[in-house]
C-alpha cells in the first residue's frame, strides 16, 4: 500500500505511472472486532477520484453538450459560482475532466426544451441532471414554508411576487435588471437586493419559476410550466421514504465510500438521521454494507458505508492520468475539507471570504492534482488585460521539490494547459516555489 503513497516522479510522467493498482490496493482487510471491511485512505480517495470524473483520460469524453450531461450525471452536479479570476468555478470543474470543453457546450446542455440539465440548489447553486428533476419538488416545499424572502420583502411580499409572476406570464422570459427600474434595495436584506430580486429568488427557489439562460451571467427566469419538458415536469413527485432512498444511493455511487454525515451532505436534501437510519436498514438487506475508511493523515479511521458491488468497484480503478491538473477551489472534490484533509493529507480553504490579513495563502487559490495526489496550490491570476496567466505564491506539501525537473516541468506543463484554455498568450510563474 506504501507504494501508493510515495515516489513523486510516478504521478508526473506517463512513463512512470504503473499500469495497474497493485494487488495490494484492491485487497479489502477485515477489521477483527467489527468485521467490517477496511478500505484504506489510498483505496476511498482513488474511489471519489474516479465517481467523480478525476481518475479517466480527460480526451476519453466527447466535448459535447451531450459529453458534458453525461459527466455531470456520473458526477451528481456541478457548483456554479461567479468568481472570474481565472474563469468561473463550472467551467473550470468541466474543462479538468474534459478536454477541449468549451462553456458553449454547458449552454447547450441547460437551455432549450431539450435541455437536459436545469439549475437550481443543492449545497449551493449548482447544475443537476434534469433526471432527478421530480426530487427537486420536496426542496421547492421547503422553500415554499421558509419565511427569510417574505420578511425581507415585508407588507410587499404577496404584490412583489404576483407583480413578477403576472410580468413574466405576459413578456416571456426575465431577468432582474428588466425590473430594476421598480423600487428601491429592500432595507433589511443582507445583500442590498432590491424587492424583485428578491420575489425572482424566492420563486425560483420555490419551484415556480425556471433559469432559462443567463444574460451576462445574470439568471433568466420564465415560468416553469413553460421550460420543463412534459416528461421531466410530469414524473409523480416520489415519496419521503423513496426520496431519502434514492440521495443515499446516488450519494454513495458518487462518493465510493462515505460516512454517515457525507452521505446526507451530498445533496444537502435530507437530515443526517434520514440518513443514517436508511443506511442501517439497507446494510441489514445486503444493498450496502458496513466499512472501516482509513485515513492518510493519520487521524482514527471512521465508520461509514458503501455500496454491495465495493470489490468490483476497486478491481475496477483505473491508474490516474500522468501530470499536473490545477482545480478549481469549488472542485467537488475539494468541497469537504474535512474530507479532503483525511483522505489526501491536503488541507485546502478557499479564504475568498476570509478578511485579507488573516488569509494564509491568497483570495483565490487552485489545488495541483497529480494522479491520486495533492501536490501544493497556487496563487493564480488571469490578466485579460495583457492575455497573461500570473501564477503567483505557491505552496507545496511537505516531501514535494518543485526545483526538481520531473515536478517543475509538470507543473508548467499544467499551468500551459490551463493558460491555452482560457485563451491566455503567455504565462508568468513567479520563482518562490
Amino acid at each position: 500500500m506504501g507504494s501508493l503513497e510515495t515516489g513523486e516522479d510516478r504521478i508526473l510522467g506517463r512513463h512512470r505511472m504503473p499500469r495497474r493498482l497493485a494487488p495490494t490496493a484492491v485487497r479489502i482487510v477485515r477489521n477483527a472486532e467489527s468485521q467490517a471491511p477496511v478500505v484504506s485512505g489510498v483505496q476511498s480517495r482513488r474511489l471519489l477520484l474516479h465517481a467523480q470524473g478525476l481518475a479517466d483520460d480527460p480526451a476519453s469524453r466527447a466535448p459535447t453538450p451531450a459529453g458534458v450531461s453525461r459527466l455531470i450525471e456520473r458526477m451528481g452536479f456541478v457548483q456554479i459560482d461567479t468568481i472570474n479570476t481565472v474563469e468561473r468555478a463550472h467551467h473550470l470543474i468541466l474543462a479538468s475532466r474534459i478536454a477541449g470543453y468549451r462553456p458553449a457546450m454547458l449552454a447547450g446542455a441547460l437551455e432549450g426544451r431539450a435541455a437536459k440539465l436545469f439549475e437550481h440548489w443543492t449545497h449551493d447553486a449548482s447544475v443537476i441532471p434534469l433526471t432527478w428533476y421530480a426530487h427537486w419538488r420536496h426542496r421547492f416545499a421547503r422553500a415554499r414554508n421558509r419565511h427569510w424572502h417574505l420578511e425581507q420583502l415585508g407588507d410587499d411580499a404577496r404584490p412583489t411576487i404576483d407583480h413578477v409572476l403576472q410580468r413574466i406570464t405576459r413578456e416571456g422570459p426575465l431577468a432582474s435588471g428588466d425590473f430594476e427600474h421598480a423600487g428601491e434595495k429592500t432595507r433589511n436584506s443582507w445583500w442590498g437586493w432590491k424587492p424583485h430580486k428578491i420575489a425572482l429568488d424566492y420563486l425560483w427557489r420555490a419551484g415556480e419559476l425556471h433559469v432559462v439562460g443567463r444574460r451576462n451571467f445574470q439568471k433568466v427566469y420564465d415560468l416553469t410550466r413553460r421550460a420543463v419538458a412534459a416528461k421531466h415536469a410530469n414524473v409523480p413527485t416520489p415519496a419521503e421514504a423513496d426520496h431519502v432512498a434514492w440521495a443515499c444511493r446516488t450519494a454513495l455511487e458518487r462518493l465510493g465510500v462515505a460516512t454517515v454525515r457525507e452521505v446526507a451532505q451530498f445533496w444537502n436534501a435530507i437530515s443526517v438521521h434520514q440518513a443514517g437510519d436508511w443506511l442501517s436498514g439497507a446494510a441489514r438487506t445486503g444493498e450496502v454494507i458496513p466499512v472501516t475508511i482509513g485515513s492518510a493523515d493519520g487521524s482514527p479511521p471512521r465508520p461509514g458505508y458503501a455500496l454491495a458491488n465495493l470489490r468490483r468497484r476497486l478491481a475496477d480503478l483505473p491508474d490516474p492520468p500522468a501530470g499536473i491538473r490545477l482545480l478549481s477551489p469549488f472542485d467537488p472534490v475539494l468541497r469537504d475539507r474535512a474530507r479532503a484533509k483525511r483522505l489526501f493529507d491536503f488541507d485546502f480553504r478557499f479564504e475568498g471570504f476570509v478578511p485579507k490579513a488573516r488569509r494564509k495563502h491568497g483570495y483565490y487559490v487552485m489545488a495541483l492534482l497529480a494522479g491520486d495526489r495533492f501536490l501544493g496550490k497556487v496563487d493564480p491570476k488571469f490578466d485579460r488585460a495583457t492575455g497573461t496567466l500570473r501564477i503567483g505564491a505557491q505552496w507545496w506539501q511537505p516531501g514535494i521539490n518543485p526545483t526538481r525537473r520531473p515536478q517543475r516541468v509538470a507543473f508548467e506543463e499544467g499551468v500551459a494547459q490551463l493558460a491555452t484554455w482560457i485563451g491566455a498568450t503567455s504565462t508568468e510563474i513567479a520563482k518562490n516555489g
